[in-house]
């Protein structure tokens, strides 16, 4: 069963529609990155799966449980990282995961939750204390009480400093891990390309793309870098790679040769190379990066 089943779910506002036909599925126990520009209709689709919006048309379900029916049996299901998240300045971190535990009737240690977190040694501080970032994590413990099996996390590494936001992606990995699934808006990119097993991307309120990263790339014409390390650059081997089909760009530096180029020609590069007489001591690919294909699909949607 799916954990989130969306079909041809619409929702207009007025003159204005936020979401359009949108289908999608989450499988149970994946990281799914919701993508999207600015306005594009990300928090709109998450409200509707919490049932704070309701769809104009079509319908969402999570583990079979339609969202607008039945939102009390979808919310014991989740936990949830709002992006507009608030805390009681006078509670500690401790009184905040208690009264999460309490709301939701479970008998979880507000410590070790704490602590899965890393806000243990700050437990008994009042929250206005905290910083941003701590504050953001007070609330995923919170979200994490009852070891839910569907985690909504939107711009959960958003005021995060670099540890933080590590610290973020380990926790999500082992969320999965658990069997938990994993749905999470962003625009970090490189946050989601470290650990999604999928992405959706949506753009004016239609999903433009939807699929792994790798086999995103592999549907785009983006192209991946070869960085060559030669015993010596030659004239001939410049132009000889620069000559292929395939090849978009090549420049030196130093004795490394830079080359971007489609996946297929890859190979004939390296051949080219030594063919033209210069030795290949050592290379290493570097792919599109998600930036580069997230905006790709949103500028071909927008044209």
């Amino acid at each position: 069963m799916a954990a989130i089943e969306l079909d041809g779910v619409t929702k207009r506002y007025d003159s204005v529609t936020a979401i359009r036909d949108l289908s999608l599925q989450v499988e149970d126990g994946e990281i799914y990155g919701f993508l999207g520009p600015n306005g594009s209709g990300k928090s709109t689709t998450i409200n509707i799966l919490l049932d704070f919006v309701r769809p104009t048309d079509g319908t969402a379900k999570v583990f079979g449980i339609d969202c607008q029916e039945d939102p009390l049996a979808v919310r014991q299901r989740i936990g949830v990282l709002p992006e507009g998240f608030s805390v009681y300045d006078r509670l500690t971190g401790r009184q905040h995961v208690q009264f999460a535990c309490e709301s939701k009737g479970v008998d979880a240690d507000p410590e070790a939750l704490l602590d899965r977190v890393g806000l243990v040694d700050s437990a008994s501080r009042r929250a206005s204390d905290y910083s941003k970032g701590m504050k953001q994590r007070l609330i995923l413990a919170m979200a994490l009480a009852g070891d839910p099996d569907l985690l909504i996390l939107d711009e959960p590494t958003t005021g995060l400093d670099p540890n933080g936001a590590r610290r973020m992606r380990e926790l999500i990995e082992a969320e999965r891990d658990r069997g938990a699934t994993v749905f999470f808006s962003s625009h970090i990119l490189a946050q989601v390309d470290a650990v999604c097993d999928r992405v959706g991307i949506l753009t004016n309120g239609e999903l433009t793309a939807q699929d792994s990263i790798d086999a995103l790339r592999e549907s785009t014409d983006s192209t991946d870098t070869l960085r060559i390390t030669v015993a010596r650059p030659d004239g001939r081997a410049l132009d000889a790679v620069r000559s292929l089909a395939g090849v978009s760009n090549v420049s030196t530096d130093g004795n490394t040769m830079l080359v971007d180029c489609a996946d297929a020609s890859k190979t004939a590069v390296i051949s080219a190379i030594e063919e033209a007489g210069v030795e290949v001591t050592d290379f290493s690919t570097e792919e599109a990066s998600l930036e580069e294909l997230f905006e790709q699909f949103t500028t071909e949607a927008r044209r």
